[in-house]
């Protein structure tokens, strides 16, 4: 039997798992929902190429009395980032690059960002760049760059004061976000530490650049197209809106979810441009694809898109 992903229904001992433990998820999920704390979710559980759990509890949207369902489109936020390295990883097996090529000759406003060394998010003192920010540093998320939402270092809050906390200041494109980040400090020298950051945004452009083509169109020729991710997208078309999922988050004091309004609009706005680092929406049978396409090592329908040896 064919689940909505596709896959092939397998009992889950037979492919090594425990079906009281799997349960075990949705009773805990399931509580958390009945409290309250979570609109709704869905869990699918895959081995080997066969689906063995999968199970959806909740509301999709509460307001509405919309249930949790198999098309129910979500933000993937972050889950973005893994399809934004694919596309950048076909263009270095083309020969586009090389992982060691500095990010500057994509974006030409990082040969001169400064670094963070001492001081205060309003006075902060900071050096010249003295190791290259290198395309592999994007990839791994050590360029020295950062979000403004992590509160963890001054860097952040100049993120935040220059209209960079959840989003992009308004009304730009990915090219003049990304001069517009060359023109923060980094939080250190490329190479030398870790950060979870707006690297692969970057590398984002990176693929425009090196492509000649919008993200969203690269995207969509060579990744969504082959995989027949026929819900991944950049925002949700009119047809598609009684589909997507309420944005609902904790606020201070609060025990409850609460539905975040004016944050989940941008969902339903076409924008200026494609940010790869956090930027997509996608159904649970979408990605379901995308990550069997990972697990064959990069192959779909008998073909290869990446070599296993690149995944």
């Amino acid at each position: 039997m064919a689940t909505v992903s596709g896959l092939s229904q397998l009992d889950p001992s037979e492919a090594g798992f425990s079906t009281e433990r799997l349960n075990r998820l949705s009773g805990h999920f399931g509580r958390l929902v009945d409290d309250g704390r979570l609109a709704g979710w869905h869990i699918s559980v895959n081995r080997d190429g066969h689906n063995v759990f999968d199970t959806k509890y909740g509301m999709a949207d509460i307001e509405a009395s919309r249930p949790v369902a198999d098309d129910t489109v979500w933000r993937i936020y972050s889950m973005s980032k893994p399809i934004t390295a694919i596309a950048a990883l076909m263009l270095w097996e083309e020969g586009a690059f090389e992982l060691k090529d500095p990010v500057s000759n994509f974006i030409p406003e990082f040969a001169d960002t400064k670094v963070w060394r001492a001081g205060s998010e309003t006075n902060p003192q900071l050096e010249p760049i003295t190791e290259v920010m290198q395309l592999w540093h994007l990839f791994t998320h050590t360029a020295g760059l950062t979000y403004g939402f992590m509160f963890a270092h001054p860097v952040d809050a100049i993120y935040r004061r220059s209209g960079m906390e959840w989003g992009w200041p308004k009304g730009k494109n990915l090219e003049e976000v990304c001069q517009h980040l060359a023109s923060l400090p980094l939080v250190f020298q490329p190479g030398t530490e870790w950060n979870y950051s707006t690297s692969i945004d970057v590398l984002g452009r990176v693929v425009e650049v090196a492509s000649g083509m919008r993200l969203r169109d690269f995207m969509q020729q060579r990744i969504f197209d082959p995989l027949g991710m026929t819900d991944t997208e950049w925002f949700v078309p009119e047809s598609k809106v009684e589909r997507l999922a309420g944005l609902y988050g904790k606020l201070p004091g609060v025990d409850k979810a609460v539905r975040l309004g004016t944050a989940g609009q941008g969902a339903l706005i076409e924008p200026p441009g494609e940010f790869g680092g956090g930027g997509l929406v996608s159904t649970m049978a979408d990605y379901v694809k995308f990550a069997e396409f990972l697990r064959r090592g990069g192959e779909v329908n008998g073909t290869h898109l990446l070599s296993p040896r690149t995944i």
